[in-house]
């Protein structure tokens, strides 16, 4: 949005020397002494946490507010009192508004708060680039040619990078580095030719975007493929994903704005968009890649109709589905492919309490036993039977007809309760290797025993209690090592810890077989 409070609230020194020493990004709040999310006044330069710590730099904005906390602006005109409205994410450095309520996009004049920025972004790589000649120390993996990185006393990967929160985007993030860990999907982008999106001037250059630069076509597989190139490549501790970002804000409206949104509805539509954007044609040539075979066209999901994509090679699968008239017996069958199987959490599990710890444990088998499992329609949704020509009780049954190359299974986590959305915090057991799926399949003798085993290949986990807050943090596994993403910090860690997370959304790979079809 556009702030017009900003020239009458953006006063301080782009170089000013009232700043903190060391990362913007690790900078402390004065109140409560917090490195979390710190945000700097762009009216005194005062560092306070975020609304999503402890909401200290909300508290000087209302301080401010109140002329008995301020005796010095007291004595001022009201049109002259200094509101100390601006801030700036020091991690991100986006600019909020608290008088506005909202993010914003514009600037001053004299383009005071770009300079911050550029400041910023200088003290930052200074701090990184010292702190790395400093505090920094190789050790030895025992497996050959793989070193691992130890900074301040956690063990990290040398070549893992993270991703940083442009507010409220941990849920791209969780996401964005998921899909990374899935090598057949992630190295085909890599792998794609560079389209120029910019001309003249600024050709090549990583602009920062205001979201607000007009109806200019962006590529979000260009921006997809620029993104997994940075990622896992050493160069960096942490990259910005803006220009994704941006090209997400483009191509897919339902994710505009800095609130919080649903990881699985981003992926969902990220492929989606993915898959379309690759069956046209990309700077004069198909991107389209080997048809599947034996799969019906016939969807009411988009994003598996029209010609075959990396998108539907990799994710994609068929399930059989069967409903069978209760009255005159006539059973009615249709194919529907998928990317991803959404799994309710069965009843008898969801309502454990909290502080229960004896009694059966949920496992993913339960979950897909739900999801598979022969249930008769509710009033709701009634069949209307071809032979009775008429709604009628029915069952309904589904088989999986082909599996995919990399199984997505989403957790239904969120149920609506008259009003509310509340969230099933059930923790759900999950195999890290060897998910047999062969039980599940409509003609299981035909496939061999190694074609129905997958292995995790990441994990993607809501921490908080609702939809439309808390956080999300991914876990993938890169060359042998388990890795927890958490925005911009990625650390090394142990399978253990892996197993233990409360899974929301889970990707398995199907494991190899010698001699399998490869893209």
């Amino acid at each position: 949005m556009e702030c017009p409070h900003l020239s009458a609230n953006v006063c301080i020194a782009p170089d000013t020397a009232t700043f903190p020493n060391g990362c913007p990004s690790s900078w402390c709040c004065s109140v409560c002494r917090s490195n979390k999310s710190p945000w700097v006044c762009l009216t005194c330069s005062g560092v306070h946490c975020g609304r999503y710590v402890n909401g200290h730099a909300k508290k000087h904005y209302e301080d401010a507010q109140d002329p008995l906390a301020n005796s010095k602006q007291q004595e001022k005109p009201d049109k002259e009192r200094l509101q100390h409205t601006v801030c700036m994410d020091c991690s991100n450095y986006s600019i909020y508004c608290y008088c506005c309520d909202d993010f914003v996009v514009n600037d001053t004049k004299m383009c005071l708060i770009q300079k911050v920025r550029e400041h910023l972004q200088n003290l930052e790589n200074s701090a990184l680039t010292a702190d790395r000649h400093r505090k920094r120390k190789i050790i030895e993996d025992p497996s050959p040619n793989k070193k691992l990185l130890k900074e301040n006393g956690s063990t990290t990967g040398m070549s893992a990078t993270g991703l940083r929160n442009l507010g409220n985007t941990c849920f791209m993030n969780a996401i964005l580095q998921s899909l990374s860990n899935i090598q057949q999907f992630c190295s085909y982008f890599k792998d794609l030719p560079g389209v120029e999106l910019r001309n003249g001037k600024t050709a090549g250059l990583r602009t920062y975007h205001t979201r607000s630069q007009g109806e200019v076509s962006v590529s979000l597989v260009e921006e997809f493929r620029k993104t997994m190139c940075a990622l896992w490549q050493g160069s960096q501790t942490a990259f910005s994903p803006e220009s994704f970002f941006y090209g997400v804000w483009k191509n897919m409206p339902n994710f505009r704005g800095f609130q919080q949104q649903d990881a699985h509805e981003f992926v969902r539509y990220l492929l989606d968009h993915l898959h379309l954007e690759l069956q046209r044609d990309c700077n004069g040539s198909s991107q389209s890649v080997k048809p599947q075979a034996n799969i019906s066209q016939s969807s009411s999901s988009k994003c598996i109709n029209g010609a075959s994509t990396v998108v539907t090679f990799v994710f994609g699968g068929v399930l059989q589905n069967e409903v069978n008239c209760l009255i005159c017996g006539t059973e009615s069958r249709k194919f529907d492919p998928f990317l991803d199987l959404s799994l309710d959490i069965p009843v008898q599990f969801r309502n454990k309490r909290k502080n229960q710890e004896s009694g059966p444990i949920c496992t993913l088998r339960d979950c897909l036993r739900s999801f598979m499992d022969l249930e008769e329609l509710d009033e709701t949704e009634l069949y209307t039977c071809l032979k009775c020509k008429k709604k009628q009780k029915s069952t309904k049954k589904f088989w999986i007809q082909k599996l995919p190359k990399v199984l997505c299974l989403h957790l239904k986590r969120f149920h609506w309760t008259a009003y509310l959305r509340n969230k099933v915090d059930t923790y759900v057991d999950f195999p890290l290797r060897g998910l047999d799926m062969k039980s599940f399949l409509l003609e299981p003798e035909n496939m061999g025993p190694e074609n129905c085993l997958y292995d995790l290949a990441a994990v993607v986990v809501h921490h908080g209690s609702g939809v439309g807050s808390g956080h999300y943090t991914a876990y993938a596994t890169h060359e042998g090592h388990w890795f927890h993403f958490n925005d911009s910090t990625v650390t090394l860690t142990e399978e253990e810890t892996v197993g233990k997370a409360k899974a929301y959304i889970l990707f398995y790979v199907e494991r190899e077989v010698p001699g399998a079809e490869k893209l």
